[in-house]
């Protein structure tokens, strides 16, 4: 199984991360996919990530959206918080997250990725040297091409939680 499907790291949910801690770690851009990783798909901000987006931006991040819907439903998201966004974003191709990066003007050193599918946003984080962050989706009900996809996730995700996470534990424990 490719490497390039494994998160760097798991979270239940974009708002269970702990942002001013990679902040000190030297990150400065977030590259953000948008539904079921922060809103339920084609839902418009909730008072939850109004709050997140203006936290984020006063700590000092960049922010960058990047998702495979149209303008129209990345841009009326965008809107309401004015960051940056790259909507049709081919993913998991890499060339929307270097755009992403271009925009907010970090690099792969200082940037960090959060979405909720492997198999784009994961693998294109990956694919393009950004540390991956992997949450749960936050509604079950999808398009059904997306189910899809869920299905095929799941070895992916156990893999990754029993056996690859696990090692990582053991090696920085020694």
């Amino acid at each position: 199984m490719s490497k390039f499907l494994f998160p760097t790291e798991f979270y239940d949910s974009a708002y269970s991360i702990d942002f001013e801690k990679y902040y000190r770690l030297g990150y400065k851009g977030i590259i953000f996919d948008i539904d079921n990783t922060l809103v339920p798909h084609n839902a418009k901000h909730d008072d939850r990530s109004l709050q997140l987006f203006k936290e984020l931006k006063e700590m000092g991040f960049k922010i960058c959206f990047v998702s495979n819907n149209k303008e129209s439903r990345v841009k009326s998201f965008n809107d309401q918080v004015d960051c940056n966004y790259i909507f049709k974003a081919g993913k998991p191709k890499k060339s929307g997250f270097i755009e992403a990066m271009n925009k907010i003007h970090t690099n792969t050193e200082n940037t960090i990725f959060i979405g909720d599918q492997i198999y784009t946003d994961i693998w294109g984080a990956n694919n393009a040297g950004i540390h991956s962050i992997l949450v749960k989706q936050i509604d079950k009900k999808e398009e059904i091409q997306i189910v899809l996809k869920r299905i095929i996730e799941k070895p992916v995700i156990w893999i990754w939680i029993n056996i690859f996470h696990h090692r990582m534990k053991t090696k920085k424990l020694t």
